[in-house]
């Protein structure tokens, strides 16, 4: 049994701590996936995964083998990138985490795009906006949203992000349309649980206004606000990257034009400038030209 893909499978189950989470990311099943581990262990000699009904955990060795094993399996993939085919061929496969609003509204489309012009490249995309250690997950790259990213991590702006306030016409026929931030105050607000869930602020010029909303939905995607926005549900602070394309069909209005959220900034993330592989630097350069100028 190949002991490289043992490896890898062992690191599977051990950073996601489930074999049949392991199984499916792998495209492999579950009874592959634990020979692989059996196989490991047996090589080296000694249990590194305490199984319940519930729960796999690691072992001290376990613990050992997983540092190991990723210094391993980063060693191969590094070597395997800089003794590339003469021709340039890109091959392999990148893991890149995405927001899930920006996945959806653009970055699937974008990679699609990309691997269109790589054929013997594939792509791993995880949406979601929780926090991930980039190394102990083998993310090759990260694309987030913030005006504060990790100082840890080497960050390429991508493009800017703007939000606007936004609210369907039939909820703003019930309950008026606000003239100044101050009325937010007595509008169903509809808030981001990781972006100023219950407090916004906006600037005129000079000035600044912090308002507290009474936020009845919140959630911790983007998207999810924005079909609620358009049900009616309230007011929602939403990217522009999202909601442009409804305000220009008319389902959403753009509110208070003359005051403006905070801006962020959409980066792509990833640990460290030395040994980057050629297909990431290749995404990284593709990512950056295609949103040089935003397509919202």
């Amino acid at each position: 049994m190949d002991r490289l893909t043992a490896m890898q499978v062992f690191c599977e189950v051990a950073t996601g701590g489930s074999f049949s989470a392991a199984a499916e990311r792998l495209d492999m099943s579950r009874a592959m996936v634990t020979r692989h581990v059996a196989h490991i262990e047996q090589w080296l000699g000694t249990r590194l995964l305490q199984r319940t009904t519930r729960r796999v955990t690691l072992t001290d060795a376990g613990e050992q083998a997983l540092r190991r094993c990723q210094q391993l399996l980063a060693l191969v993939s590094e070597a395997e990138d800089e003794i590339a085919p003469p021709d340039g061929t890109l091959r392999g496969q990148l893991r890149i985490t995405c927001s899930m609003s920006f996945g959806h509204a653009h970055l699937a489309a974008a990679l699609s795009d990309f691997l269109a012009r790589h054929p013997h490249l594939k792509i791993d995309l995880d949406l979601g906006d929780r926090a991930v250690n980039l190394v102990e997950a083998r993310i090759d790259l990260a694309i987030r949203i913030s005006n504060d990213p990790d100082p840890m991590l080497i960050a390429r702006p991508l493009a800017p992000c703007d939000s606007v306030l936004v609210a369907s016409p039939d909820y703003l026929a019930r309950h008026g349309t606000p003239q100044a931030p101050a009325d937010l105050a007595r509008h169903a607000c509809l808030g981001h649980t990781n972006f100023g869930r219950s407090t916004w602020r906006f600037t005129r010029d000079e000035s600044m206004e912090q308002v507290s909303v009474a936020t009845r939905l919140t959630a911790n995607d983007s998207t999810a606000l924005l079909h609620a926005a358009m049900a009616g549900g309230g007011v929602s602070l939403l990217p522009t990257y999202l909601a442009q394309p409804w305000i220009h069909r008319g389902d959403l209005c753009a509110l208070l034009p003359l005051w403006s959220p905070p801006p962020m900034t959409i980066y792509a993330l990833y640990p460290s400038r030395r040994h980057l592989p050629p297909a990431v630097r290749a995404l990284l350069d593709f990512l950056i030209e295609r949103f040089a100028t935003p397509r919202w």
